[in-house]
């Protein structure tokens, strides 16, 4: 079963073709720049063909047409005819509360998520852009939706309330929501499948650090809390994003500074976070090489995402009454070294302990624990795309 996986951002179309039988790539690329100038698609075959393919792209269907053409290419491509693809997962932001799961994807479902586009203005409109787009180019193959939102639609009611009046949940459905769920459970998923556990009587803490992060603590396999909200706001600083501040901050910066409500919402999602700290800009990488060099506002950058990424795995610890696994992932957790020693360094008395030779090896999966801690701390790279492709294979195979 040969499954494509769809991820639709507003100017972008990225895709993977998976061989659900092995779990191979066949075919993966991004188109970038669509409805600009100088668009174009970036195209690999499995067997290391790669390809730019520069071509006038003005929206998403023109884009997903270039994809199925190059796709059934008799030179480069990885398939003979459109029915060699038995499915199409889709990734969806957000699916609000309606969604808990994964679904097939049918008129209900399209009626849902652009119910949900208030709530996810940038993602959800791309998002349906490419469902549309491939059912208008590939109607006979079903399509599937999995919601970014949906892992964390186990969370009780006082993890994912706040503590404004209620009738604004009612009216407005405002609460804690949730990202990066498709990541956080395939980084559980493989940790279960390292340590040869079940989901059973296990309370594990995720941490996908990125240039957007956001922690996740599971036990017994279901998410019971998060750090994103009602937005990706919320929670760690992340690369560009001031993470959680005091409210009053917000409208203290607007009187002072004279912002729109659009000038603070790029202020707090564009311009703050590592960026805003350090002065170097949102990439890690580069922070890190200031680290070196001691300047003092990068290492000021790294101290603070280390310590709110610490704060989060000891409060989370809290509400499972324990931890057994620490898992880091997404970019700066697979490549950074300094970031993951600065996090777990005083949590001894929680039974975290790294080695700090294994801590040393970078962007692969890898059990950092130091002999003799009771915690498990496991390097595990996010693959949201294979996590994506198997809900979809599952949900073709049961409906």
């Amino acid at each position: 079963m040969n499954i494509l996986v769809v991820n639709c951002g507003s100017s972008s179309l990225k895709f993977q073709l998976i061989d659900m039988t092995t779990e191979n790539v066949l075919a993966r690329g991004n188109t970038e720049r669509i409805g600009e100038q100088g668009s174009f698609l970036k195209y690999q075959s499995g067997d290391g063909i790669k390809v730019t393919i520069e071509e006038q792209i003005e929206n998403h269907s023109q884009a997903l047409n270039l994809i199925i053409k190059t796709l059934l290419d008799s030179k480069i491509g990885t398939i003979k005819d459109l029915k060699e693809i038995s499915a199409i997962g889709h990734r969806v932001v957000h699916g609000g509360e309606f969604f808990s799961d994964s679904v097939v994807i049918d008129e209900k479902v399209i009626d849902v998520i652009k119910e949900c586009i208030d709530m996810a203005p940038l993602h959800n409109p791309p998002n349906l852009m490419g469902i549309e787009a491939c059912k208008k180019l590939m109607p006979n193959i079903p399509n599937i939706a999995v919601f970014d939102t949906a892992f964390h639609q186990t969370m009780p009611k006082c993890a994912y309330m706040y503590s404004i009046p209620y009738e604004m949940y009612e009216k407005y459905k405002i609460r804690r929501y949730g990202f990066h769920g498709i990541s956080h459970k395939y980084v559980f998923t493989k940790a279960m499948e390292v340590l040869g556990k079940s989901s059973d009587n296990i309370k594990v803490v995720t941490c996908h650090l990125g240039s957007g992060a956001s922690v996740c603590a599971i036990k017994d396999g279901e998410s019971i809390m998060t750090s994103m909200g009602f937005t990706p706001l919320e929670g760690l600083q992340m690369g560009t994003r001031s993470g959680t501040i005091d409210p009053s901050v917000v409208t203290y910066i607007m009187e002072k500074e004279n912002l729109s409500i659009d000038d603070m919402t790029n202020l707090l999602n564009k311009k703050s976070g590592a960026l805003g700290l350090s002065g170097v800009g949102n990439d890690f990488r580069d922070i890190e090489r200031e680290l070196a060099k001691g300047d003092e506002r990068a290492q000021l950058a790294v101290d603070v995402f280390s310590y709110r990424v610490k704060k989060y795995i000891a409060s989370y610890a809290g509400i499972m009454g324990g931890i057994d696994v620490l898992v880091f992932t997404a970019g700066v957790g697979e490549w950074s070294s300094i970031v993951r020693k600065k996090v777990v360094e005083g949590l001894g008395f929680m039974g975290i302990e790294i080695d700090n030779n294994k801590n040393k090896i970078v962007g692969e999966e890898i059990d950092i624990t130091k002999e003799g801690a009771k915690v498990r701390t496991l390097v595990i790279p996010t693959n949201e795309e294979l996590m994506i492709a198997r809900e979809t294979q599952r949900l073709i195979l049961t409906t």
